[in-house]
């Protein structure tokens, strides 16, 4: 089997020289603790009841909800629509309306710059997902997972997702659910089986859990034997432990070949995102040569905390979420769309 061509170079040519791609190199950065607000927790309360109650019989255990876009709220049924229409457009706009007050009083208590946009409603159909250009493992086998940086949109969307498990800060669950922002997370066994209990909380919450392996070991230099053991295993244990099998997978440092591919889909595997941009509490690294986000991006970071950069989980989400949001676009949920 070949190694993995210059797709591996591509794919980290934005790091760091040295420091392979995933974020693996954890080199501490200098960055201050953000403050957080105090005040508005009866209100964020309140507001956040009523977002839920409007939700919850259509949600069932999923916490993040996908409120219609702004212009929705504001718009009436067609033309000679019956009555009953007119009441669910305005039920529609109302739960919105309520969902994106409480995301606001989230954003204050938790220190947000500005409250995160709300994204558009999911699509009836999910788009059509090819392996990017100059990713393609040998032979070009298009029955493979596609394997992508980008999901095809014209929204002004993106995705979060989140590695490795290391950091289980309880404060990043509660803060990702009063503001209702969604984000997938790719575990590795070895950082996440401390503490099964925390994953399932964010599971409970809404949070689509992935596979990323055992041990977090660079895939192409593995044998074959080998590689299944880090993706099928994990699959395995992903399923006893949370009650379903990831159809997600993420290969350490963004490597794989075509053992990884292949391997991937016997264990139930559709998909391998990888990312366009990585999120660090100080600063983002870019992937595309304009330094910018693009419908349909997926954004990588990591559960880490103070021992591994100079910044909590919630000080990594607001600095994510200020370029996010300053740059006008909404968090939206991977799985929709994947």
């Amino acid at each position: 089997m070949q190694p993995v061509r210059q797709k591996e170079e591509f794919a980290m040519k934005r790091l760091r020289p040295g420091v392979a791609s995933g974020g693996q190199g954890r080199r501490k950065r200098g960055q201050g603790h953000l403050r957080r607000r105090p005040g508005y927790a009866v209100l964020a309360a309140l507001l956040v009841a009523a977002a839920a109650s409007g939700c919850a019989a259509e949600t069932g255990q999923r916490a993040v909800v996908d409120p219609v876009r702004e212009a929705a709220a504001h718009a009436g049924p067609p033309k000679g629509a019956p009555a009953e229409a007119a009441g669910s457009a305005a039920a529609q706009a109302e739960k919105a309306r309520r969902v994106q007050a409480a995301r606001a009083v989230a954003a204050k208590r938790w220190g947000l710059a500005s409250t995160p946009l709300a994204p558009p409603a999911p699509p009836a159909v999910k788009p059509h997902l090819t392996t990017r250009k100059g990713f393609e493992v040998e032979g070009g086998d298009a029955s493979l997972p596609p394997v992508f940086t980008t999901v095809p949109t014209k929204e002004k969307i993106v995705f979060l997702t989140m590695d490795d498990g290391d950091d289980k800060d309880p404060e990043l669950l509660r803060m990702m659910s009063e503001l209702n922002i969604p984000y997938s997370a790719f575990l590795s066994d070895y950082l996440v089986r401390d503490n099964y209990a925390y994953f399932k909380e964010a599971q409970a919450r809404g949070v689509v859990l992935g596979n990323h392996t055992l041990n977090h070991r660079y895939m192409p230099g593995l044998s074959h034997a080998e590689q299944k053991q880090e993706i099928c295993d994990q699959q395995d244990i992903l399923e006893k432990q949370y009650g379903e099998r990831p159809r997600l997978f993420r290969p350490p440092y963004g490597n794989y070949n075509g053992d990884t591919l292949r391997i991937a889909k016997s264990c139930g595997i559709t998909a391998v995102p990888l990312w366009a941009a990585e999120a660090f509490p100080d600063h983002m690294e870019w992937r595309e040569e304009d330094q910018d986000l693009h419908p349909g991006d997926i954004i990588l970071t990591h559960f880490r905390g103070k021992k591994e950069w100079k910044g909590s989980m919630p000080d990594l989400i607001r600095s994510v979420m200020k370029v996010i949001t300053d740059k006008g676009y909404a968090v939206a949920r991977l799985e929709d769309y994947v």
